[in-house]
């Protein structure tokens, strides 16, 4: 029987190269090169598989196997929505209750990130792992006294959901995104929840608008319509991506 904590470290390896795009949308994924690379038996891929698509980051093709989940507009503005419920309620009762360590954690997230953004601004190579860890573990610090396990667990698998749109379709929104991030670390520290509140329901459906007008997804959906006339382009930063194998992971 293969050791557990050899399935535990391959399924975190594949929901990562989902979630960050290394394993593209629609893609299928092949038991027997998957076996090489995760290092893991047949049975326990398939096993694995199953987990994924329960989280809808993979679907089951019956008898023709399973494939990484497609991506489209229409899914985006879902996935975007839940994430907005989540954690806009989860903001409230984080304000409400954080004492100091809490702010010391929002205060530190928001340091590195800012860090980050100031280096992808000036044009500088980042790493796009690291720039949206960062960018998760601000907005987790944010909610993170919410004081609900269960609500917290539902907001990283939206989250998991929404970040790998962004990865797919390379957002950056430069100087808006920042400044947005710097409007939450304020809201926080005066405790504004209805400001937060503001602030990241532009902040989720900006990225969303970007998306949807410049065509980033276009690419992974048939027949898809070209960006309009006049649309802006996508900002896309400089980000460093660890190389491919064979079957499109790393």
């Amino acid at each position: 029987m293969e050791d557990s904590s050899v399935g535990e470290a391959a399924y975190r390896r594949i929901r990562a190269d989902i979630v960050f795009g290394r394993l593209a949308p629609g893609q299928r994924l092949g038991l027997d090169r998957m076996r090489e690379t995760y290092g893991t038996s047949i049975s326990t891929l398939r096993e694995l598989l199953s987990r994924l698509a329960s989280e809808d980051l993979v679907v089951a093709e019956g008898q023709r196997g399973f494939e990484v989940a497609p991506v489209s507009g229409a899914d985006l503005q879902e996935v975007a929505a839940l994430r907005l419920l989540l954690e806009a309620h989860a903001l409230e009762q984080s304000f409400a209750v954080g004492g100091l360590d809490w702010e010391g954690s929002v205060v530190s997230a928001h340091h590195k990130l800012a860090a980050l953004e100031r280096s992808l601004l000036a044009g500088e190579a980042a790493d796009a792992a690291l720039w949206k860890r960062y960018d998760w573990e601000f907005h987790h610090a944010l909610i993170g006294a919410c004081g609900s396990r269960t609500l917290l667990k539902a907001h990283t698998a939206a989250y998991d959901r929404y970040l790998r749109y962004q990865m797919v379709a390379v957002v950056f929104r430069g100087e808006v995104a920042a400044d947005e991030h710097r409007r939450l670390l304020d809201a926080a520290l005066a405790r504004d929840a209805a400001t937060a509140r503001e602030v990241l329901r532009g902040h989720i459906d900006g990225c969303v608008a970007q998306v949807l007008d410049t065509g980033g997804l276009d690419a992974f959906v048939p027949g898809a319509v070209q960006p309009r006339p006049g649309s802006a382009p996508t900002r896309r930063p400089t980000l460093k991506k660890a190389p491919r194998r064979a079957n499109g992971s790393t």
